[in-house]
């Protein structure tokens, strides 16, 4: 498995490099620690779903870059031990980069998807701190046009 890791992680970096974002080495021991860690928020995506998906690779390996930029070490308890609003931010800048990737692609039942996520995110969840709603709300208004779109032809 962490071969197939490793490959993916090396095709991810590169489509966020081609995208123009500075991302950071991430290696597979990051990636993996992170999908298999501790969580707050009860998030149940797995790491199978995640290297089956180009869309949620490019998420991760974001969300961890950015969270390695804001000087967090990555190891499986990064997010329980870091501030509910660092996890945020790089969970946001994530979402946003992963929504753009898709648009990119014109994968318009991908991004109907992502955008109810979301939206649940922006409306139901607890753990969101005040003061990140209105980043959160960004991203929904940028992308709310998806929400009841029709699948790809």
């Amino acid at each position: 498995m962490f071969a197939e890791i490793e490959d993916k992680i090396k095709i991810t970096m590169k489509r966020l490099k081609e995208m123009n974002y500075d991302v950071e080495n991430v290696s597979t021991k990051e990636l993996y620690d992170y999908m298999t860690g501790e969580t707050f928020s009860g998030d149940k995506t797995t790491l199978r779903e995640v290297l089956n998906s180009e869309y949620l690779m490019i998420h991760e390996v974001a969300e961890i870059s950015e969270l390695k930029k804001m000087g967090r070490k990555i190891d499986k308890r990064v997010i329980v031990d870091s501030p509910k609003a660092v996890i945020y931010k790089a969970h946001f800048f994530a979402q946003e980069l992963e929504m753009d990737y898709a648009f990119k692609k014109k994968d318009y039942t991908w991004l109907k998807l992502r955008i109810g996520h979301h939206k649940l995110v922006l409306l139901d969840d607890p753990n969101l701190p005040e003061n990140l709603k209105p980043r959160a709300q960004e991203i929904y208004d940028k992308f709310k046009k998806f929400e009841n779109s029709t699948p790809n032809p």
